[in-house]
């Protein structure tokens, strides 16, 4: 977290001292308390539910009880030493009572305010306040927990309306536009329906089901002893209860498939309630220079997001979204994020038809560019280039089922089929392009991905060649910008021509800033120019 910029006022301390006198909410300490036992919820859950006791553990309640007494101390002591105020142009900080810190967050560096309320933060009427710069690598510049909604709200204006005066006077001084965003227009609305289908296009209940059971297994061998043996007995009393009614083996395999079933319905089910959770009232409007985007049920998160931060764009249409004939729009954004941090505006269309998404992406993109033109196939080997790595293990898995199991673990080279399938049909329908001033990738057949981003804002680009590649004239152009999300698959554009590699490196690095930079190194190669 930077403390400050170059600005004038950083010259009068003891005047950004006196400027900063607003304090948090009165119950500002509770919430902080709250955040910091937050932590430990689920490790005292699974000692409450799965621990035994024994003698002395009396002394390690007590040690948990002082530990608790000491965050309750710390979030107080933090209440009575926060302090706010403003400048013309800037936020100013205050914290710290043996140690005081003050700081100076100029509002044009503020790339991003985000207010958000959980159901606590509701019934008392208060609102944490996030302030986001382009650099925050995960942390915030400022996190104002807690205020009124009233003195929350006054705040986002008061930043956003200093942000604007800011780029006024930017713009001024070196003749350019100065747009505001008085009257943003609403692009998107989610009705409950569509929250419907992207909870049963998305299936986010089996990552929420793949983390309960890892999750398990550092839960304790108490705890999962405990729910092992649940799990066996009822599964003894299902077998004694299946005996008894003297069923054959087609009633057993329909009970199976019945339970299969059962569970695929209740993780959408699952999946369904999350998508409501998130994105309830979910709401994006545009502005000429920002989004704003407003989601959820239980807790409610208001985002703004330079048009200018977005870096990369990552556009999902996997079969469920053909059949409901909709799509999926993420974004990378120059500010980089925590992973799954819930203030996040990566998921920027969770959920759109077709057309409109075109409409949006045209807005977003440079004009003319979308949609996106002049498609280029892959090196004419590409498919031999995915398909060698996936038979070569299988045939080592081959292999070793017949050295343990016999003839019979030939049928394992039955799945060269579906292996060589599936490489002639991604080669077949990967392509890349850069039209419009903007790089992009495509793959996938029943499941389509586009990645893409402008050319003006990548900051990075390296060819990279494996042993294979060399042998085939093969290369790989990995493009690089600020802001790339884990979650998505990483921009590159794979198994090209080395001469045409090296071409497209040569057009990108034209259209890059000046201050961007190339890595000609080929992994595994000797260095060579790229471009």
């Amino acid at each position: 977290m930077a403390e400050a910029t170059d600005a004038p006022e950083l010259d009068d301390r003891e005047a950004l001292q006196a400027a900063a006198t607003q304090r948090l909410h009165p119950l500002s300490w509770l919430f902080t308390l709250i955040a910091q036992l937050r932590m430990f919820a689920l490790p005292i859950l699974v000692l409450l539910l799965g621990g035994s006791r024994e003698d002395g553990d009396d002394i390690g309640d007590l040690i948990g009880l002082a530990g608790a007494a000491m965050l309750a101390v710390v979030a107080v002591w933090r209440y009575f030493t926060y302090r706010y105020g403003f400048l013309e142009s800037a936020l100013v900080i205050r914290s710290g009572l043996l140690q005081r810190n003050v700081r100076l967050i100029p509002f044009d560096r503020v790339q991003n305010v985000t207010l958000h309320q959980n159901l606590l933060h509701r019934l008392v009427g208060v609102a944490e306040v996030r302030l986001e710069s382009a650099g925050g690598m995960g942390n915030a510049e400022a996190q104002m927990q807690v205020l009124k909604l009233e003195q929350a709200n006054a705040l986002e204006a008061l930043v956003r309306e200093g942000a604007n005066r800011a780029r006024a006077a930017q713009a001024t001084d070196g003749g350019g536009d100065a747009a505001r965003d008085d009257a943003p227009v609403l692009w998107l609305a989610l009705p409950t329906r569509e929250l419907v289908r992207l909870g049963l296009i998305s299936n986010r209940g089996m990552l929420v089901v793949a983390a309960g059971f890892a999750y398990l297994t550092q839960a304790g061998d108490v705890f999962t002893k405990r729910l092992s043996h649940g799990i066996e007995s009822m599964g003894r009393e299902g077998i004694a209860m299946a005996e008894a009614w003297h069923l054959g083996p087609v009633a057993y395999a329909g009970l199976a498939f019945a339970l299969l079933v059962a569970m695929v319905v209740a993780v959408r089910l699952l999946s369904v309630a999350l998508a409501i959770l998130q994105f309830h009232d979910f709401r994006l409007h545009a502005g000429e220079r920002e989004l704003r985007v407003e989601r959820g049920l239980i807790s409610r998160v208001r985002s703004h997001l330079p048009k200018r931060r977005i870096q990369a764009y990552s556009l999902r249409e996997t079969l469920l979204h053909r059949w409901f004939g909709r799509q999926s729009l993420r974004v990378d954004r120059a500010s980089v994020e925590v992973v799954n941090e819930s203030q996040s505006v990566r998921d920027l269309v969770p959920l759109a038809a077709p057309a409109g998404m075109d409409g949006m992406l045209a807005a977003l993109l440079p004009e003319g560019s979308w949609p996106l033109q002049d498609w280029q196939r892959l090196h004419p080997r590409a498919w031999w280039r995915v398909f060698a790595p996936l038979a070569m293990a299988v045939l080592a898995g081959t292999a070793l089922l017949v050295y343990f199991e016999g003839p019979v673990g030939l049928w394992a080279l039955a799945l060269l089929g579906p292996v060589y399938l599936r490489a002639r049909v991604w080669a077949r329908y990967s392509a890349w392009t850069l039209a419009g001033g903007v790089v992009a990738f495509r793959q996938g057949w029943l499941d389509r991905h586009w990645r893409f981003a402008e050319a003006r804002k990548l900051h990075a680009l390296q060819i990279t060649q494996s042993p294979f590649d060399r042998r085939h004239g093969m290369a790989t152009l990995h493009l690089d910008t600020a802001g790339a999300s884990p979650m998505e698959p990483a921009l590159r554009i794979p198994y090209l021509a080395v001469a045409e590699a090296e071409a497209l490196a040569a057009r990108l690095r034209a259209l890059m800033p000046r201050d961007a930079g190339i890595n000609p190194a080929r992994t595994g190669a000797s260095a060579a120019p790229a471009a």
